[in-house]
């Protein structure tokens, strides 16, 4: 997304006072209220008057030497799977409207806080995260960034987070991906979404899918945003990303079922990533991968994520 700011460079203009944290929660807020835009359909609910204490609050200790780290005052959105202390996590579903608050945020959101991150609100997603296509019969579905005219779906399950991040309601999300609800809606809303391994991450305070396959991970504007977040999801030092070459790098395409029926903007754009990949040395090997075939009768009644995701609700009926 050309002409947009990173992770790092709004640090360095928070850092040398070109910004503010209160002025990045005015302007995230701006564009959340704005009916002309997604942020209704984007966010189930909007912690404006939290965000905007906190705000002042990150400027207050900016201003003294003493921020959490040099991205604090950085609106970030979180996808409505986590808890946040004080308020009910609804997965996107009328189902768990009734529950309790959360009595602490969960360890995800916790680090990010402590980092100094300001949570602007929290973003809809697929109903308990069971679809990549992002549509959501309760909160509304908010349009992918891409032709919105036309009206396109954003992607799922994390489909509020990639389009408040796309829409500059936010700098970066925390979502969810167990099957792809990172990097689908990401690539739906052109920014960048990242699975990590699931150990990296405590899944404390998540609504589950799959016990086994989930993993928590942000979506944002740049892969150095998303290292940026991981490292603090992951409690680790944020380090610079190191480019590695592209001469001599062995990328597969697969041919089967992955680039069946592509749309023919699709289809050109991914060919000339290809071409300039090529150019720049990397080797492109077309591959069959004929297990690809089984996949639909695979998951045909729900795959491996409905059988885990079945103990959850009767965990939740006992």
């Amino acid at each position: 997304m050309p002409n947009t700011p990173t992770l790092a460079s709004l640090a360095d203009d928070l850092e040398h006072g070109r910004t503010s944290a209160r002025k990045l929660i005015d302007e995230c807020l701006a564009r959340i209220a704005d009916s002309s835009g997604e942020g209704a359909r984007a966010f189930i609910h909007v912690d404006a008057e939290a965000a905007i204490e906190t705000a002042e609050a990150m400027d207050r200790l900016r201003e003294v030497k003493a921020a959490p780290s040099r991205y604090a005052g950085i609106p970030i959105s979180i996808k409505d799977l986590f808890d946040i202390k004080g308020q009910v996590t609804r997965a996107g579903s009328r189902a768990l409207e009734d529950s309790a608050p959360a009595e602490s945020d969960a360890p995800a959101v916790a680090r990010l806080r402590r980092a100094g991150f300001i949570v602007i609100g929290r973003t809809n997603m697929t109903e308990f995260a069971y679809s990549g296509i992002g549509i959501n019969p309760h909160y509304g579905t908010p349009k992918s960034a891409w032709q919105r005219n036309v009206g396109h779906v954003p992607g799922g399950s994390s489909s509020g987070a990639a389009v408040s991040v796309a829409d500059g309601m936010a700098y970066g999300a925390l979502g969810t991906d167990t099957g792809g609800s990172c990097r689908i809606p990401a690539a739906y809303n052109g920014i960048v979404g990242y699975k990590p391994t699931q150990w990296r991450v405590p899944l404390e305070g998540g609504v589950p899918l799959s016990f086994t396959l989930d993993s928590f991970g942000p979506l944002a504007r740049t892969v150095g945003c998303c290292a940026v977040l991981d490292a603090v999801l992951a409690g680790e030092a944020v380090v610079p990303l190191q480019p590695r070459p592209i001469k001599g790098m062995r990328l597969a395409v697969p041919t089967t079922v992955a680039i069946d029926d592509l749309d023919e903007a699709v289809a050109r754009t991914f060919d000339r990533a290809l071409q300039s990949l090529s150019r720049q040395g990397a080797l492109i090997e077309h591959i069959d991968v004929p297990e690809f075939l089984d996949v639909g009768l695979i998951n045909a009644n729900g795959g491996f994520a409905a059988a885990a995701f079945l103990l959850f609700l009767e965990g939740r009926a006992a």
